[in-house]
C-alpha cells in the first residue's frame, strides 16, 4: 500500500488498501490481496478498476441512497455518525451539503482531506449517546 502512494497510483493508503483487498492490484501480473505484502519498487503496478470518488467504499453506498432516495443535501447541515474515515462526510460534501458534523467514538482514522475542510466538524473521541 505505501508502494501504491508513493508511486503516485493512489492519494491515500486507505484508498491503495481498499483497492488491494477488492483484488484491484496486480504486480508483475498477479494478483496482489496483502495489503503489507513486500514487492520490488521497480515492479509493474496494474491498476484495474475504477477509482473511487470518495475517501473509501462507504461514500458509495450514501451515493446510492442518495440518488435511490432523491435526496437533496444541498446547503443542508448533515451529521456521519460512526464517521471512521469519512466516507459518508465525503459524500455529503461532494453533494453540496453546507456542514457535516462526523462523530466517532475511535480517533486516527478520519481522512486528512476531510479533517482539514473548514465545512466539516471532526468530533473524534465522542460517543453519540
Amino acid at each position: 500500500d505505501i508502494l501504491l502512494v508513493d508511486k503516485g497510483i493512489f492519494t491515500s493508503r486507505e484508498r491503495a488498501k481498499a483497492s488491494i483487498m477488492a483484488g484491484k492490484i496486480f504486480v508483475e501480473g498477479r494478483r496482489v490481496d496483502k495489503a503489507g505484502e513486500k514487492v520490488s519498487i521497480d515492479s509493474e503496478i496494474i491498476f484495474k478498476g475504477e477509482e473511487i470518488p470518495y475517501v473509501c467504499r462507504g461514500g458509495l453506498k450514501l451515493e446510492k441512497a442518495i440518488k435511490e432516495f432523491g435526496v437533496n443535501l444541498e446547503d443542508k447541515v448533515c451529521m456521519d455518525i460512526g464517521a471512521s474515515t469519512g466516507g459518508f462526510t465525503d459524500c455529503m460534501l461532494q453533494n453540496n451539503a453546507k456542514k457535516v458534523f462526523s462523530i466517532d467514538v475511535g480517533y486516527g482514522q478520519f481522512a486528512w482531506k476531510l479533517r482539514t475542510d473548514p465545512r466539516v466538524v471532526c468530533m473524534e473521541r465522542t460517543n453519540i449517546r
